[in-house]
């Protein structure tokens, strides 16, 4: 296992100004083919990436409190013959509609965002709109833009036009929650080759409900079960094996009170208790199955890397392994604070760690793969809920500080060496995303691809997206576009190129 120092000293190489400028509202929505590429693009890379994120940092100059309470912007690069074809939309949900128009905020935002006028002004109102920010999934021949408290928002796949609420043919109801962390089942002996889109949504209080969904390729429904669990469940992603779903249930508290009398959004509501225990729930895919739970050491998790299980999971030498990364506790930007002033040393970092839960025996340890702070961690999809050598991961640019904004990427070898890629001085990564060179060859390297990249260039006060090599780390082509892409969330990448042809 790789690690470094457990105690990393504190530092802040990079500019301010810099980091902040890439957080400015984006109001342009652009179509283009690309000219202005470093480097060449490989002409096997073909398809879309899509990549989503909160556009809007402010609405009438009045700031939001979290950047994560900004509304969804898709991006999709369209790969043909060598060259990229770019365009952005935002998703027109009816809050955005009708704050746009108004031209001031009208709803509260989950991460602490208040409407004008203090708490009298926000207290009993518990309306929130639906912000379609945090992922974007092609899948069943729909393209969704997806905010795990609502459903999902369906857009057309050519101009990113929004169709409007999805609800997968009756399946979810209005305000239902639906993950914008789903999984891709790359195919197993339990779905006869073939691959599913596996995702979940929970509601959640004093005891919480998980549905769990399964799609088939052309997006019909498989399986559906759901699971109930004893106390509050803070579940934003999650993993999955070919016989298991597993989440963490964070030892969190809610106290809605502060919420409902307008004074905190409901992420500031969350209390973490460093004492108390993280809850690994392991739930079969057979849901005649028990679901069975397991105590370890208390962290906050956000993102898991993957998991997989050792042959026969419940015989003796059978262990069920998850890698994810843990917080030593839940970082929040309290009323009053100012995300744009964040002291990062004093924000806890995220690091990757293994658990191994043996089955049979009811008990979990937990290692240090890496203490570096990083986040958004990426592998090749025939390797979702299998043995995985690699991971590809944000991360910053020195091993040796306590935190500071993602500024690098590592390519972490489970058996052997690391590798990096930096952006700095003046750059700022986003999720990296990993495209299997052929992936049709079961035969190929596990690293055979590249590693895609949306970065915010200060220098040009625009973003440009990196390719790189995945297995050395160089960089083979930088796409740069016309205008900055406010900090993104997640993306994804699928072969079609909807007719677009170069």
């Amino acid at each position: 296992m790789i690690s470094t120092p457990s105690k990393p000293a504190t530092s802040e190489a990079f500019s301010r100004e810099d980091w902040r400028r890439g957080y400015q509202t984006q109001s342009e929505e652009a179509s283009y083919w690309v000219d202005d590429i470093t480097g060449q693009i490989p002409p096997e890379l073909s398809g879309t990436l899509f990549r989503n994120g909160p556009g809007t940092m402010d609405v009438g100059g009045d700031r939001f409190h979290h950047p994560f309470d900004g509304d969804g912007m898709i991006c999709a690069f369209t790969f043909v013959d060598g060259k990229v074809f770019f365009r952005n939309r935002y998703v027109r949900t009816p809050g955005f509609i009708a704050e746009q128009e108004a031209g001031k905020i009208l709803y509260r935002g989950v991460f602490g965002t208040q409407k004008p006028g203090g708490f009298l002004s926000n207290a009993m109102d518990l309306k929130l709109k639906n912000i379609a920010n945090t992922g974007v999934h092609y899948w069943g021949e729909k393209l969704m833009a997806l905010w795990e408290a609502a459903e999902p928002y369906g857009l057309e796949p050519v101009n990113l036009e929004t169709l409007g609420p999805e609800y997968l043919d009756g399946l979810l109801k209005a305000g239902q929650a639906f993950s914008a962390h789903p999984r891709i089942d790359p195919g197993s002996t339990r779905t006869g080759g073939k691959r599913r889109f596996v995702n979940f949504g929970v509601k959640t209080g004093l005891s919480s409900a998980i549905n769990i969904y399964e799609f088939e390729e052309d997006g019909s429904l498989a399986t559906q079960q759901t699971r109930n669990v004893p106390g509050f469940a803070f579940l934003h992603d999650f993993v999955i094996t070919e016989n298991y779903y597993v989440f963490f249930q964070n030892p969190v508290k809610f106290n809605p009170l502060p919420f409902v009398f307008g004074q905190k959004g409901a992420a500031q509501c969350l209390e973490f208790d460093p004492k108390g225990k993280t809850q690994m729930l392991v739930i079969p895919r057979d849901a005649a199955q028990p679901v069975q739970r397991f105590e370890t050491e208390s962290c906050f998790v956000f993102h898991h890397a993957n998991a997989f299980e050792t042959a026969g999971a419940f015989e003796q030498d059978g262990k069920l392994i998850v890698d994810s990364i843990c917080y030593p506790s839940f970082p929040s930007v309290e009323p009053g604070e100012d995300f744009m002033e964040t002291v990062f040393e004093d924000v806890p970092p995220g690091q990757l760690f293994r658990f191994t839960a043996d089955l049979s025996q009811g008990n979990v340890t937990r290692e240090e793969i890496s203490l570096r702070p990083c986040e958004f961690p990426s592998l090749h999809p025939a390797k979702v809920g299998k043995d995985a050598r690699y991971y590809y991961i944000g991360c910053v640019i020195d091993p040796n500080i306590a935190n500071a904004p993602l500024q690098s990427i590592i390519k972490l070898d489970l058996q052997g060496e690391p590798k990096t890629w930096t952006a700095a001085p003046r750059g700022f990564i986003s999720e990296p995303l990993f495209v299997s060179r052929n992936p049709s060859d079961v035969n190929a390297a596990e690293d055979d691809g590249w590693v895609l990249c949306l970065i915010y260039n200060a220098a040009r006060h625009a973003s440009d997206l990196v390719i790189l090599n995945a297995q050395d780390l160089q960089e083979v082509a930088r796409v740069n576009l016309k205008q900055h892409i406010p900090y993104g969330l997640h993306g994804s990448f699928t072969v079609e190129t909807f007719g677009i042809t170069a």
